[in-house]
């Protein structure tokens, strides 16, 4: 490992864009489904599925719009199982990729995401990540829970050949992320940019950012914060 190098590690979903996104796609894909196969207006599915999820309905969003149109719930999994496994039409915010290039000068850089591995490498390859980061781990490849499991940290690290001490985590959960990443002595950031809802202040995180574009400069001073103490 260089002793120089530094790396800045992030959570997808809900950290780089917006998860409801992808939720908003599969419903396109459901409402599609649906007018093919039941006769069902594919827009007015939308819409219903649309106005149930923002309505903090979301989990029963589908039963919902079955509902409406007169459809048997008993379609439901099969329905689930559509949205995951759809090739999702989503797009990174402009701010996301601005931000990811201007560190890609001076930091190494690496996601590690939870969730079903075939689910979260549509989502990477739809938002084209891969270009923009040095490494992504699927957590669930490397270990049964995923985050905070040391595992999956630790696997990022590895490949960017940066120790934890010379390391940043940024995420919008504070135990799968943040609590995770601070098992290795990684400084954390919490990041609730699309968080919705009230919930909880961190209790693992170093700093917390607004947005993304406050990141670099943030990080930067985590860094120089632990090498200021050392030196001291």
């Amino acid at each position: 490992m260089s002793r120089d190098a530094r790396a800045l590690l992030l959570d997808l979903d809900d950290t780089l864009y917006p998860l409801r996104g992808f939720r908003l796609s599969g419903f396109r894909a459901v409402a599609l489904h649906l007018a093919g196969s039941h006769g069902v207006d594919a827009d007015r599915a939308y819409g219903v599925l649309m106005r149930a999820s923002r309505e903090s309905a979301r989990r029963t969003a589908l039963q919902i719009c079955l509902a409406r149109f007169g459809v048997s719930a008993a379609i439901v999994p099969d329905l689930v199982e559509m949205m995951r496994s759809h090739r999702p039409s989503i797009r990174l915010p402009g701010e996301t990729r601005g931000v990811l290039t201007r560190l890609k000068v001076g930091w190494r850089l690496g996601i590690v995401t939870n969730g079903r591995p075939d689910l979260q490498a549509r989502k990477i390859e739809a938002l084209g990540l891969h270009a923009l980061v040095d490494t992504i781990v699927l957590a669930q490849e490397h270990t049964r829970q995923g985050k905070p499991d040391r595992t999956p940290f630790a696997v990022a690290l590895r490949s960017l050949g940066v120790a934890a001490s010379r390391a940043v985590f940024v995420g919008d959960d504070d135990r799968c992320d943040l609590f995770g990443a601070s098992r290795l002595g990684m400084k954390t950031v919490f990041c609730g940019r699309y968080k919705s809802g009230t919930f909880e202040e961190p209790r693992y995180a170093d700093a917390e950012v607004a947005t993304l574009a406050a990141l670099p400069a943030v990080a930067e001073a985590l860094l120089q914060q632990r090498r200021s103490r050392r030196a001291a």
